[in-house]
């Protein structure tokens, strides 16, 4: 995971894979003694910022041999992965990234009805779309047998909301050279911000030549739920751009934004363009493996 997105939290990988924090942080320290991370703590001016993991030498070397590959092949330079220490996208990949690490999570509780069953990164995104569009992540989320995929676009209130809304253009090119339509998630930082965003983008909707090819739908995240999963990204907090009849009004939850009811049939957004090399490792499955069934003692 850390290969495919860069940084992740102490609590996002708490998140994904670990019962407690006391549990994380035990094999974290491990981990970081035997090279296969590496991790530093954000200067902030209040407070104390969590711990942030990135791969190292050790680690890049395992996934190589683990899917055959020579280490040179993964183009892993410790000096880009701790580099992100003083990036200034810093905050933003963590924002990101903890809205797919809550998904995870999410399904990850008893009697979970959805889960996270895709999670790319920008990176992947990018060297798929980047001709057309580079979006801030890619996911599939499954619910009593429906699946939705999305790209989102993480807004961090920092860029122009122009701009923002002229990122259409390029999904409707994409969905056009795939054949499908996927829908764009736009989260904001605040409700103001986000009926802001909310009028650029049905303006920049209104002048696609094929605006049925970009479902778009905002949530903030000052937006309180009330139905599914808490405040969740999975929750109604999901506001689509334009009404339809066979939806009801007001915020969706994630599962009811334009699902897909045949899951076994489902077709990615890279079905037309992706060629997956034998020197890149696969995607990460979003969520752990399956716990051993005899563990080494310590």
């Amino acid at each position: 995971m850390l290969h495919e997105h860069k940084v992740l939290t102490t609590g996002q990988i708490v998140e994904l894979c670990y019962p407690s924090v006391r549990a994380a942080n035990h094999r974290l320290l491990d981990l970081y003694k035997w090279r296969v991370l590496d991790r530093f703590q954000p200067f902030v001016t209040s407070g104390t910022a969590p711990m942030h993991y990135v791969l190292d030498i050790a680690g890049s070397a395992a996934l190589a041999y683990e899917d055959g590959l020579d280490p040179k092949q993964v183009g892993y330079r410790h000096e880009d992965a701790i580099g992100i220490a003083h990036s200034l996208r810093l905050a933003h990949t963590v924002g990101v990234n903890g809205l797919f690490t809550s998904l995870v999570a999410l399904g990850q509780r008893p009697n979970a009805r959805g889960e996270l069953i895709a999670w790319w990164s920008e990176r992947r995104c990018g060297r798929l779309f980047g001709d057309m569009v580079r979006p801030d992540g890619y996911g599939r989320w499954c619910e009593d047998r429906c699946q939705v995929e999305f790209f989102l676009e993480f807004d961090f209130g920092t860029e122009d909301l122009r701009k923002l809304a002229r990122k259409l253009y390029g999904y409707e090119t994409l969905a056009a050279a795939t054949g499908i339509a996927t829908p764009v998630l736009v989260w904001l930082p605040t409700s103001r911000r986000e009926a802001n965003a909310r009028k650029s983008l049905a303006d920049a909707l209104s002048q696609l030549d094929r605006p049925a090819l970009v479902p778009v739908a905002t949530s903030a995240s000052d937006v309180t739920a009330t139905v599914g999963g808490g405040n969740s990204p999975a929750s109604a907090r999901w506001l689509p751009l334009s009404p339809s009849p066979t939806r009801r009004p007001g915020r969706l939850q994630l599962a009811e934004l334009w699902p897909q009811t045949d899951a076994s049939g489902t077709v990615t957004p890279s079905a037309a363009v992706q060629q997956q090399t034998s020197a890149e490792i696969a995607a990460p499955e979003p969520f752990p493996p399956s716990a051993p069934t005899s563990q080494f003692r310590r």
